[in-house]
């Protein structure tokens, strides 16, 4: 499915290739994301990849990187995690050359100049805000604050305003100098191109250098932070999010977890979508889902919900942890889940966007590299047994943790009812 090689000094290059795939996908992992940083440094990771697509050396300005991509009739973006900060390019084929060039100025050549320093802290200001008059939005980022505490996995990613404000240009520069080295950089390219195509479109681009390998303190034990987090807003809607410790990155159990994930909140045929929804009428969105880190990891359950119908909601939802903690899973409904986690991950391989981010995201931050094959023998091997006994040493009282964002006279006495039913 794969092939992978190291280039000397230069970026690890893993790609796939797609007998007549008409598109190629590039995706770039550059291992530095916000758990990295340092005193002083808080919100650098995420400014750093706003700032890349302000200009390069040959690219020197915003509009001509976004006509390179979609001059061409390609799309493009850049994300920043807590672990790693990744770029993707989607092209026709044709343009594959054009596209892994554009990734590579963006990384290794981009122009970091004072004007554009101080114009995008306005616009990342801005970008806080809106995250913070989003109800939705609000609660996610109190939640991870509730379960991961005040540090580098509990807070936001873009740092607080005032974190913004008093980065320092040659904070950020550093930043750039340290962490977005060829040598610290996974590239992954999907499409109908060999092995020895990427590697030469990768080592022109890129390049080659060394740089420092950046460190991150351990995740805190976990829960970190208070049991309840609340945020008073005057909506027409409550927006709620409960969670609890789950595994880390590569745990022996993570398929485990997946498939009982999928049992519990995703999708249309899961537990809290048929319960809450369906027929209790309590939501309209309600899902569950996973997060992991390198050393730690969350099982988070997210609802919008009337302000009135918060205690309904919380309490019908902990009856569906109870229900995974004490019964076995029926042997039909773990085949469908398990049919519906392995379908996903069949029908992303046919995209080459999905295929690049699966092998580059594995070589970049997993212990090894899985074929689709593997992971659906791993997904097969799930029984229900095995997902009962999980579900036994995660759903606790005191993992859970909740976060909600409503009214102020709907959120009193929600404490109270963070209690697994007996």
């Amino acid at each position: 499915m794969f092939e992978r090689t190291a280039l000397p000094a230069g970026p690890r290059v893993i790609s796939a290739r797609l007998p007549a795939a008409r598109s190629v996908s590039i995706t770039a992992y550059v291992l530095a994301g916000s758990r990295f940083e340092g005193a002083g440094q808080v919100g650098v990771a995420h400014f750093m990849e706003h700032l890349t697509f302000k200009g390069t050396a040959a690219y020197p300005s915003t509009r001509a990187i976004s006509e390179a991509i979609e001059g061409a009739g390609g799309s493009f973006n850049a994300a920043t995690d807590r672990e790693s900060t990744v770029y993707w390019v989607r092209v026709p084929l044709s343009e594959a050359a054009r596209a892994v060039d554009v990734v590579g100025e963006l990384i290794v050549r981009p122009r970091l100049t004072d004007h554009d320093i101080e114009s995008e802290r306005a616009v990342i200001i801005e970008e806080i805000r809106s995250y913070l008059d989003d109800p939705s939005e609000y609660c996610q980022i109190l939640f991870q604050t509730a379960l991961f505490g005040d540090g580098p996995l509990g807070r936001e990613i873009c740092g607080e305003e005032t974190d913004v404000r008093a980065l320092a240009d040659t904070v950020i520069r550093d930043f750039w100098g340290e962490a977005y080295r060829p040598a610290n950089t996974v590239v992954a390219i999907a499409g109908d191109l060999g092995h020895a195509d990427a590697l030469a479109l990768a080592g022109d681009a890129f390049g080659t250098g060394n740089g420092a390998v950046g460190t991150f303190s351990p995740a805190p034990a976990l829960p970190a932070g208070p049991r309840v987090m609340l945020g008073r807003r005057s909506t027409n809607q409550a927006q709620l999010c409960i969670g609890l410790p789950a595994l880390r990155r590569d745990h022996p159990d993570s398929w485990t977890l997946a498939v009982l994930n999928a049992v519990l909140g995703d999708g249309m045929s899961s537990r809290l979508f048929l319960s809450v929804r369906e027929e209790l009428g309590l939501a309209y969105d309600v899902s569950s889902g996973l997060v992991d880190y390198a050393d730690a990891g969350a099982l988070e359950i997210s609802a919008g919900v009337d302000p009135a119908g918060l205690p309904a909601a919380i309490e019908a939802i902990l009856v569906e942890l109870v229900r995974l903690r004490d019964d076995l899973v029926p042997a039909e409904e773990l085949a469908k889940a398990k049919r519906y986690l392995a379908g996903g991950l069949e029908l992303r391989m046919d995209d080459t966007r999905h295929v690049a981010s699966w092998i580059g995201g594995q070589e970049a931050l997993h212990d090894r590299v899985l074929t689709l094959e593997e992971a659906l023998a791993l997904v097969d091997a799930v029984d229900a047994e095995s997902v009962r006994e999980l579900a036994r040493r995660l759903f606790v009282d005191e993992g859970l943790r909740l976060a909600a964002v409503a009214p102020a006279r709907h959120l009193r006495g929600l404490d109270a009812r963070l209690r697994l039913p007996a």
